[in-house]
């Protein structure tokens, strides 16, 4: 399988700031994007591989700084590299705070730059990965019968096969098997992993969701 290439996406409206951080990026291999607002960036969509915003903190129209307080809003993972030409301290402690890899100030050293959108490739990678691997649980979860969901939440909270018969007002075997499927189906292969995968979840103690 062809690995998606990392794309290094840059806001400015400055277009010869924009050409010169283009030219750096392009020179140790990234796909780069060049773009003059958020505005732009909205209209072209984000790309499918590991992402890094090289993010200027004044544009026109929304703000850098704006603009990764909406994303934060909507709860959307995009590591972002700031760099301004007018930053002050409070501003790069807002941009810090909310998440940003690195608040670079112009002139910055282009290594300085390198390393941070490196760091932010990266930790996109790693939040691309958890994300599918959160699509093949939920997937797995799915699978599940509605009795299967009820099953798995109360063996999750360590509740007995026969406690489990008893709620549920069926039999210590009917247990036993459906919390095999449960076992076969989740690809779990003890209590404590199967414990985990409710809890990625976000699985309510002893309610089964989706049901």
């Amino acid at each position: 399988m062809t690995e998606v290439p990392a794309t290094a996406i840059v806001i400015d409206d400055d277009p010869a700031i924009r050409e010169a951080l283009g030219s750096l990026l392009r020179s140790v291999g990234f796909d780069v994007k060049l773009l003059a607002s958020v505005d732009d960036f909205l209209k072209s969509g984000r790309p499918n591989g590991p992402t890094c915003l090289v993010l200027d903190v004044r544009l026109p129209g929304q703000s850098g700084l704006e603009f990764q307080r909406e994303l934060s809003r909507r709860n959307i993972q995009l590591p972002i590299v700031f760099i301004t030409g007018h930053g002050d301290i409070p501003m790069s402690v807002q941009a810090m705070k909310g998440g940003a890899i690195e608040f670079l100030t112009k002139p910055f050293r282009e290594q300085d730059l390198l390393d941070a959108v490196h760091v932010g490739l990266a930790r996109d990678r790693v939040w691309i990965e958890n994300e599918k691997a959160l699509a093949k649980l939920r997937a797995s979860f799915e699978s599940l019968t509605p009795r299967e969901r009820e099953v798995m939440a109360m063996v999750v909270i360590g509740r007995l096969n026969k406690q489990i018969a008893a709620d549920l007002g069926v039999s210590e075997i009917t247990v036993k098997v459906h919390r095999s499927q449960v076992m076969q189906k989740m690809h779990a292969k003890s209590l404590p992993e199967l414990a985990l995968m409710a809890d990625k979840l976000k699985l309510e103690p002893g309610k089964p969701q989706g049901s």
